[in-house]
């Protein structure tokens, strides 16, 4: 019978005859054996192959090389291991002839981003890629208990949700053929790739009454930075009836419950950025799964920053955004725990955030946590049809555009709320990867779309 490596390391007794797939992570030559170390990317763990036959049965098996191994799995003498499969037949898949790049056990990410199409047969990378899988069903799980309901929304779009204008056009004219008019396009008007499901999932949310979205988003911003790409993934959930307490309660749940799964889940792989990436890793997501989080109102956030005595590159006032140095402080030196920074000013916010009393600052909250900086942003939605038809026009952009979405408010309108989780800022929090191209499979970034 074929088993995967991950099912036979995990076996509790001999097996007289068993098949095994993989590549060879190594192969080591004695006078009378040899041992190739094989993986099929099914766990982090290599199983030992024993081959005792002639040295035309590993003609062509080098490192890199596909296999396919019949035997015994049988207990090793050897130490750290339980189980050795001693090969009687083996069949070569595909050949890896010089110059392979994996060749070495160590590369930089740097490298490796190079070659993206090979770096899931690393290590590292097969372990990202194993707890970014385990990690979608966890949040699909998450929202399932609690009685969301998965809505797809468009990647599709007309509408600017953040109204920044970084967003990616989407056309069938030939630019070769002179100025561009978008009543001949496609659709008749221009369109763009999505920077947020949020618009049309809040559509779902007044029907449905708890939504979520999960799935790829875009955005133009010609950015290098370690925590910015062209393409990611967000989750989005919405829910009615609710207020900012209430948002903020659900994505304090979700991130401490997403947290204490992958810890449970994901602990071999885990383990290996606890030993090579960061040694605090374990015991920073333990804390995190099991303490709650700090709630900060952002005057009292700039209050703090202000009072620290800290020399800051950007000084930090009110009605100013905060800066990578200052959710740093804040969630490292301040308080050594994720922070939840609320009712922000109105001025640097979304137009369809909620305006509060005060007529200077919006329900607004922002998610930091320590090495990542900001994981979540949400806000209770402003569902006052007048107020949130002068907030689009106070923007620069057109109520006409939005008249679908002005229509949820015009009937029917209930208080909602939600928020977005980048779940590429999530897998850097759970494995202490600093750089965000290093937890997607295949990054885009300016001047960078291979694969």
């Amino acid at each position: 019978m074929t088993l995967s490596i991950k099912e036979l390391l995990h076996q509790d007794q001999p097996l007289a005859m068993v098949v095994a797939n993989g590549w060879v992570r190594t192969r080591r030559d004695g006078k009378d054996v040899s041992f190739l170390e094989l993986n099929d990317g099914s766990c982090l763990g290599n199983l030992q192959v024993v081959v005792t036959t002639g040295p035309d049965t590993l003609s062509g098996v080098t490192t890199g090389a596909a296999i396919r191994v019949s035997g015994a799995l049988l207990e090793s003498p050897g130490k750290n291991q339980r189980w050795e499969l001693r090969a009687e037949h083996i069949e070569l898949y595909g050949g890896c002839p010089e110059p392979y790049p994996l060749q070495k056990k160590r590369h930089s990410d740097e490298f490796l981003r190079t070659i993206a199409h090979l770096r899931a047969r690393t290590n590292k990378y097969g372990a990202v890629a194993r707890i970014r899988s385990r990690l979608a069903y966890g949040i699909h799980e998450f929202f399932q208990r609690r009685g969301f309901h998965y809505i797809h929304t468009p990647i599709i779009t007309g509408s600017d949700c953040e109204g920044a204008g970084e967003m990616f056009r989407v056309t069938t004219l030939d630019p070769r053929q002179g100025a561009l008019d978008p009543a001949d396009d496609f659709f008749g008007k221009p369109a763009y790739l999505t920077v947020s499901g949020q618009l049309s999932l809040e559509t779902y949310c007044l029907g449905l009454g708890k939504v979520y979205t999960f799935g790829p988003t875009f955005r133009s911003e010609n950015s290098n930075t370690s925590r910015h790409m062209a393409e990611f993934w967000m989750i989005e959930p919405e829910i009615a009836f609710a207020d900012l307490v209430a948002d903020i309660d659900l994505a304090e749940a979700m991130v401490r419950e997403l947290v204490g799964f992958a810890l449970h889940d994901c602990a071999e792989d885990l383990d290996l950025f606890n030993r090579f990436v960061d040694p605090t890793l374990l015991a920073r997501l333990t804390r995190l799964a099991a303490e709650p989080f700090v709630r900060l109102s952002y005057t009292d956030a700039i209050d703090c920053l202000r009072c620290s005595g800290r020399a800051f590159t950007f000084e930090p006032v009110w009605g100013g955004d905060l800066q990578s140095e200052h959710e740093r402080f804040l969630t490292e030196d301040e308080f050594g725990k994720p922070v939840v920074v609320y009712d922000w000013p109105a001025d640097i916010k979304a137009f369809y955030m909620r305006r509060n009393d005060d007529g200077r600052t919006v329900a607004a909250m922002d998610v930091l946590v320590p090495g990542s900086g900001e994981l979540i942003g949400g806000s209770q939605r402003e569902e006052r049809f007048d107020v949130l038809v002068a907030q689009i026009e106070r923007r620069g952009l057109v109520p006409e555009h939005y008249w679908w979405y002005l229509d949820t408010r015009r009937f029917g309108s209930a208080p909602h709320a939600g928020f977005g989780l980048g779940f590429e800022r999530l897998l850097m929090l759970l494995t202490g990867i600093s750089n965000i191209r290093d937890v997607i499979p295949f990054p885009r970034t300016p001047k960078n779309l291979e694969f």
